[in-house]
C-alpha cells in the first residue's frame, strides 16, 4: 500500500499528481540567475565568501535587496528587466546583516555587532534607497534575526535572537542572555529609536523558558505578530496594537514513517522518527488567522516537512514526508546530510490571480515546493519543485509581477562550485521546465532513489529506453530504466549491482554499456593513489539481473600507470569474434603525453588489451578530460569537457572519432596512433538554456535506435552541489565520417 500523511491525506493527493491541473495552472519557470560575486564592490576580494541570505524588494517591485553576513553589506540587484537581472551596488554596515525590510524609500537592516555570542549586541540601520547611504541606526540591545513589516507599513517587528553557542554544552540551552520580540511602531515611512518597544517571550516555553530563542517573525492583516522559538519548539502570536500576547502555544511534534534514518549511503525509506519536536524556523502568515511553518529543526528537532496552524496552536495539516518523498523522486535527497533530512527553512505566501500559494524552501534538498493553499483544514495542493542555488534560504514573492525570488546563501568557489546566488522564477502558462527526469514508485510503494548519475546506454529495440548508473557518492551501484519518451522523463527501475548475491562494494560505477545477450559492461573507476582501500580501474560483466559475472582488471603493467582520474565510459562495437569494448580514461595517465588520454580496447573473445590516444583541448582554466564514450555512426562520441562551473565553465562539448583504419596497438607500444576528432555540438548553450549556471559535470550521452542523443548532468549525489539534475534531449545527431 501507499504510505498516508499523518492528515490523511495520501501522498499523491498532496503531491497533486494529476494531469488537468497540470495543463490548467500557471506554472513558475526559472527565467534568470544572478551571481552575488557580481556585484562586490572594487575593493572587495572576490576570492572571499558571499552569501545571498535573506531577500527583499522595493515596493514597486523592481529592486532587489539581499542580506550578505560575512560582507558585512547589503547588496542590490536592478530587476527593471527580470530576465536581465544588473549589479546595482552594495552598502557597507560594519556588521552582520541578518534580514531586512523595504518600507516606502527605506530598507531597514538588522545587524549583528556581538563580539561574541555570549555578549549580542546589534542595531537597526536605516538605508536610503536612492542615495544607498545608511541615514539613521537604532540600538537593539542584543542579535537581531528576523524582520517583518507589516502589510499597511505601520509596523516592525525584529526577532532578537542572542543565539546560543553550539560549541558549548553540544549546543544545548538555556545559554543566556535570553532574546526577546522588539518591534517599532512606523510613521510616515520612519521608525524613532525611542519607540522601540519589547515584548517579553520568556518564562513561557516548556523546554528552557528563560531563554526563549526567538527566530523569525511574521505579520498579519490585523497587525499580529507571530514568531518562532525554534529550539524551545514554541510559537508566540501577539498583537502589536496592545502589544500583549494573544496566544503561545507548544509547536509539538510529530511521527515520521518512510524517512532515511542511516547514514549508511543509501536512501532507504524504511525508517521511522517518533515524537520528533518540529522546531519550526520560517513562519508566514497564510491569512489572518492562519500560518505555515518551515520545520528545519536546529537542536533535537526537525521534522522535515511544514505545518499549517491556526493562531490558537491546533494544527490544521501536516506535511509529513512527502516533500521528503518529492525530493528523493526528483534525485535531490541529501544522503549525507540526512539526519534532518531536507531540512525545510524558509516560507513564504501571496496570491498570484486567484491562487494563494505557499512555498517552501528546503535548504539542504535545494528545492522550492510551491502549492496551492485550499483553505481551513484542507490540504495544500503540490504544484511543482523548483530548483536554484545550494541552500535557498530567503524566499520572496512578487504577485504584481508574477514573479518568485530566491536567495542561496551557499558559496562554494573556494572548492571549485558555485557561488551563492538570486534566483528568479517568472509564472506564465508554460509548462514547468523542471523537473526534466523524476522516478515512479518501486514495488513498495516508495519513490525510486536515484542521485550521481554518471553513465548512459540505449536500449538496443526499443526508442527512448535507455539505461543509467550511479557513481561513488552511494554504497549502491545501481543500474537504473529510464523512459525517455515521458515528460518529464521517467526512472522506472532500479536493478541492485550484486557480487556472489549480496550488494557489490567499492563501485565507482561512471559508464554502462548494453551487451548483445541482454546484460551490461559496466566500468567502474579505480583511484589507486587513495591512502586508505585504494581501488582498481574494472571492466565489469553483469547480468541483466545486475549480477556480475566477470571481473576484468588491467594488465599490471597498465595497471601501474593510472592516476585517480580512471575510466569515465564504456561501449560496444563490433560483434562475436570482432566485439570491441571501449572504455576513456578520464585524464593522462602517468605514461600518456600531456594532453593525450587512452581510449582502451579490450577484446573479449581474446581477452586482449590495446589502446589509442585521444588528443584533449587545453583549458584555460581548470583541467579538460573525458567523461563519456558512445559508439555511433562507425565511430565514437565522446564528451569533452572542463571541470569549471557557471561563467567559468567554457568547454562542453561532444566530440566524434571516426574508427575507419584505426587499430588500437598493444599495451607494450608506446607509439600509438593518436584519433582524429571533430566537434559534434556545443553543450555550453545547451546547459546553459535553463536559465540557471552551466553545470560542471556533464558526464553522461547515448543514442537510442532512433538516433536521438541524450545528455544528463551527474549532480554529486546534492554533496556540494544544488542537486539539480539536467537530462536533456538534444535531438539528431549528424557526424562526419
Amino acid at each position: 500500500m501507499r504510505p498516508t500523511l499523518l492528515s490523511g491525506v495520501s501522498l499523491a493527493v498532496l503531491l497533486g499528481i494529476s494531469a488537468a491541473h497540470a495543463q490548467t495552472t500557471p506554472a513558475f519557470n526559472r527565467i534568470a540567475t544572478f551571481n552575488v560575486v557580481d556585484n562586490l564592490p572594487a575593493d572587495a576580494d572576490p576570492k572571499k565568501g558571499t552569501v545571498a541570505e535573506i531577500i527583499t524588494s522595493s515596493e514597486d517591485g523592481k529592486t532587489l535587496v539581499y542580506t550578505d553576513s560575512p560582507g558585512n553589506r547589503i547588496g542590490f540587484v536592478d530587476i527593471n528587466d527580470p530576465a536581465a537581472p544588473k549589479a546595482a551596488g552594495v552598502v557597507a554596515l560594519g556588521g552582520e546583516p541578518t534580514s531586512t525590510v523595504i518600507i516606502k524609500d527605506k530598507a531597514f537592516v538588522g545587524v549583528v555587532t556581538s563580539e561574541s555570542k555570549a555578549k549580542p549586541s546589534g542595531h537597526l540601520a536605516v538605508v536610503d534607497l536612492a542615495t544607498k547611504k545608511v541615514v539613521a541606526t537604532c540600538d537593539l540591545g542584543g542579535q537581531p534575526d528576523s524582520l517583518a513589516r507589516s502589510d499597511d507599513g505601520s509596523f516592525l517587528a525584529i526577532a532578537i535572537e542572542n543565539e546560543r553557542d553550539e560549541e558549548i554544552n553540544e549546543g544545548a540551552i538555556p545559554q543566556l542572555p535570553g532574546g526577546n520580540l522588539t518591534y517599532f511602531p512606523v510613521k510616515d515611512g520612519a521608525v524613532a529609536c525611542a519607540d522601540k518597544k519589547i515584548i517579553d517571550v520568556s518564562g513561557i516555553a516548556a523546554v528552557a523558558p528563560e531563554d526563549p530563542e526567538p527566530e523569525y517573525v511574521s505579520i498579519n492583516g490585523l497587525n499580529q505578530v507571530v514568531l518562532t522559538l525554534q529550539e524551545n519548539n514554541h510559537i508566540v502570536v501577539a498583537d502589536l496594537a496592545t502589544g500583549k500576547i494573544v496566544a503561545n502555544f507548544s509547536a509539538g511534534s510529530t511521527a515520521l514513517d518512510h524517512v532515511d534514518t542511516k547514514k549508511d549511503g543509501i536512501i532507504d525509506l524504511s525508517g521511522s522518527q517518533k515524537e520528533t519536536p518540529r522546531e519550526p524556523d520560517a513562519v508566514h502568515w497564510i491569512d489572518n488567522d492562519r500560518f505555515v511553518t518551515a520545520n528545519e529543526g536546529d537542536w533535537k528537532g526537525g521534522t522535515r516537512g511544514f505545518t499549517i496552524y491556526d493562531k490558537t496552536g491546533k494544527v490544521l495539516f501536516e506535511s509529513g514526508s512527502a516533500p521528503e518523498h518529492m525530493a528523493v523522486r526528483l534525485g535531490h535527497y541529501p544522503d549525507k546530510r540526512n539526519k534532518k533530512g531536507i531540512e525545510m527553512e524558509g516560507a513564504e505566501a501571496a496570491t498570484f490571480g486567484g491562487d494563494k500559494l505557499l512555498f517552501l524552501g528546503s535548504e539542504r534538498g535545494s528545492l522550492v515546493f510551491v502549492y496551492r493553499d485550499k483553505g481551513g483544514a484542507n490540504a495544500p495542493e503540490f504544484l511543482q519543485a523548483l530548483p536554484g542555488g545550494i541552500g535557498p534560504e530567503g524566499l520572496l514573492a512578487i504577485p504584481a509581477r508574477d514573479l518568485l525570488v530566491t536567495a542561496s546563501e551557499t558559496d562554494l568557489r573556494e572548492d571549485g562550485g558555485i557561488g551563492s546566488v538570486v534566483t528568479i522564477y517568472k509564472r506564465g502558462n508554460e509548462k514547468p521546465a523542471y523537473p526534466t527526469i523524476s522516478s515512479v514508485d518501486g514495488p513498495d510503494g516508495l519513490p525510486i532513489w536515484w542521485s550521481a548519475l554518471s553513465g548512459f546506454a540505449a536500449d538496443a529495440k526499443t526508442p527512448g529506453k535507455l539505461y543509467t548508473v550511479n557513481d561513488s557518492a552511494y554504497a549502491q551501484g545501481r543500474i537504473l530504466t529510464v523512459d525517455a519518451t515521458s515528460l518529464p522523463a521517467k526512472i522506472t527501475a532500479a536493478t541492485i549491482v550484486t557480487r556472489d548475491g549480496q550488494p557489490a562494494k567499492g563501485l565507482d560505477l561512471e559508464g554502462i554499456a548494453v551487451r548483445a545477450d541482454g546484460g551490461f559492461w559496466l566500468a567502474s573507476e579505480g583511484n589507486p593513489e587513495k591512502k586508505e582501500n585504494p581501488t582498481q580501474n574494472l571492466l565489469l560483466k553483469v547480468s541483466a539481473t545486475g549480477a556480475i559475472e566477470e571481473e576484468i582488471t588491467l594488465p599490471a603493467e597498465l595497471a601501474a600507470q593510472a592516476t585517480r582520474y580512471g575510466f569515465e565510459g564504456v561501449t560496444v562495437t563490433g560483434s562475436g569474434a570482432d566485439e570491441t569494448v571501449w572504455l576513456a580514461v578520464q585524464r593522462e595517465w602517468k605514461d600518456d603525453p600531456k594532453g593525450q588520454v587512452k581510449l582502451l580496447a579490450y577484446k573479449p573473445a581474446t581477452k586482449s588489451w590495446g589502446y589509442v590516444r585521444y588528443p584533449l583541448d587545453s583549458a584555460g582554466k581548470g583541467w579538460v578530460g573525458l567523461s563519456e564514450i558512445s559508439a555511433s555512426n562507425g565511430g565514437l562520441i565522446l564528451i569533452e569537457r572542463d571541470n569549471q562551473v557557471g561563467s567559468n565553465a567554457k568547454l562542453k562539448k561532444l566530440t566524434y572519432v571516426s574508427l575507419k583504419g584505426v587499430t588500437p596497438v598493444g599495451l607494450d607500444k608506446k607509439d600509438a596512433p593518436v584519433v582524429t576528432k571533430t566537434t559534434v555540438r556545443d553543450l555550453i548553450p545547451v546547459l546553459a538554456a535553463p536559465h540557471g549556471y552551466v553545470i560542471e559535470k556533464v558526464e553522461s550521452f547515448t543514442v537510442d535506435v532512433n538516433g536521438d542523443g541524450y545528455i544528463v548532468t551527474d549532480n554529486d549525489g546534492v554533496d556540494g552541489s544544488s542537486g539539480a539534475t539536467q537530462f536533456i534531449k538534444i535531438g539528431k545527431i549528424e557526424v562526419k565520417m
